[in-house]
């Protein structure tokens, strides 16, 4: 059976003008010249150290015209980071009162929206300019909990400007980050850390069978022989059904057996497979 998620989390943003495609370009992690129209990516914008501000949802409709989601808690100070030189160029950012719908499963012409943006085989975001009678029959928390375990990352306030990148594994997910493309704002420092192998973090994912809802930011404990220590930042942390998803940023070389609990109540931790090479 198909979810319609009501996705209240994100706002919309509309990116337009003559100017918007080069615009996004100097800003963006991603290639946005190479993106063709009607596709979608994950991409991140920094701040001239390289550190994330925002992550977005990018959607190309033409050179002229872009969509971006972001999450609400990453407002106003993401957009203003991101539209801040846009005074200089012939481009436009607007917050659009659109419904955003997250689908999983199969839409079967049941909505006819402006625009689908498909996530993978199993995920579409609809975005409709004028509201559609849906029978919404999923939470969102289940649209957040897909996004862990496709390993898809979240940045937070409390995480914000706190990591290049590749310490949340957007280089190995969708067009989110150019290489080959020109500069951008903490294209400098982003790249060290490709080939310099400047960077020693990534995101894992871990479940455990609790009723604890951790805070963002906060740590887990991995244990050392006989002890506990606390390691890493937690990035996402969903409770569904006494169910706990998190992403986790630590060393990227932690063994696979390696064992973690929740400093709560000492829940064991199980890792997770990634569905992607970080190599």
């Amino acid at each position: 059976m198909s979810q319609f998620i009501s996705l209240t989390q994100y706002q919309l943003i509309e990116a337009h003008g003559a100017d918007a495609e080069k615009y996004l370009q100097g800003q963006l992690t991603t290639d946005v010249i190479r993106l063709a129209s009607g596709a979608t990516t994950l991409t991140a914008h920094c701040d001239p150290k390289g550190k994330m501000n925002a992550i977005y949802r990018l959607f190309k409709v033409s050179s002229e015209q872009f969509f971006l989601l972001i999450k609400k808690d990453l407002l106003p100070s993401g957009l203003d980071a991101l539209k801040k030189y846009a005074v200089f160029s012939k481009v436009s950012f607007d917050l659009r009162d659109w419904q955003i719908i997250g689908l999983i499963g199969e839409k079967c012409g049941k909505i006819t929206p402006h625009f689908s943006l498909e996530i993978d085989g199993q995920r579409s975001i609809l975005l409709n300019e004028t509201e559609l009678p849906v029978n919404f029959n999923g939470d969102e928390r289940s649209w957040d909990v897909a996004d862990i375990q496709a390993g898809l990352p979240n940045l937070s306030p409390q995480t914000q400007n706190e990591f290049i990148p590749q310490a949340l594994n957007l280089q190995a997910i969708e067009h989110a980050i150019s290489f080959t493309k020109g500069c951008y704002i903490g294209q400098e420092s982003v790249a060290r850390a490709k080939y310099r192998g400047a960077n020693k973090r990534a995101m894992f994912i871990l479940k455990g069978d609790t009723q604890a809802q951790p805070e963002i930011g906060s740590e887990i404990e991995m244990q050392l022989e006989t002890n506990w220590r606390k390691t890493g930042t937690i990035t996402s942390a969903v409770n569904l059904d006494g169910v706990l998803w998190l992403q986790v940023v630590m060393n990227n070389d932690v063994e696979e057996n390696q064992v973690f609990r929740l400093p709560q109540d000492g829940t064991i931790l199980e890792q997770k497979t990634l569905p992607y090479s970080l190599v």
